[in-house]
């Protein structure tokens, strides 16, 4: 089984003669082997390890992205990916940091929605005919 896991700047990881590969998406983890089904899944910050049919078992931090499986081809796309030995590290620092970076990009959503909508309030309230206005009396 090929397995490649590539980021918009890199090919991180690229093996051929990987017989495991185990990945975690939002309803939990799952492992991979030869002649699995054609699968596509959204993948949680997490980390994917894999194992060559000779050598110690690998592991790559994803920050999220997209796992496909075809053909005894699976195929990982992301946003960010550190390779290491060390699955500790991985989980203790690295994972720490991209989820440091989720959340800080979340926030930074959310203030340029509240950005956007205060600038639609503007415009509106702007754009809006004047409204004749009462006085003592009666109207006018």
């Amino acid at each position: 089984m090929t397995l490649t896991i590539v980021t918009p700047v890199e090919v991180a990881v690229r093996q051929d003669d990987v017989v495991l590969v185990r990945a975690e998406d939002p309803t939990g983890s799952f492992g991979i082997q030869r002649r699995h089904a054609p699968l596509v899944t959204a993948l949680a910050i997490s980390v994917v390890s894999w194992r060559g049919a000779s050598g110690p078992e690998r592991y790559c931090a994803v920050r999220g992205g997209v796992l496909s499986v075809e053909a005894d081809t699976v195929a990982v796309a992301t946003r960010e990916a550190v390779v290491d030995t060390d699955l500790d590290r991985l989980e203790r620092e690295v994972l720490a940091r991209f989820h440091r970076a989720s959340d800080e990009s979340a926030r930074a959503r959310v203030d340029e929605e509240r950005l956007r909508a205060a600038a639609i309030r503007t415009i509106q309230r702007l754009l809006r005919p004047a409204r004749p206005t009462r006085g003592f009396g009666g109207n006018r």
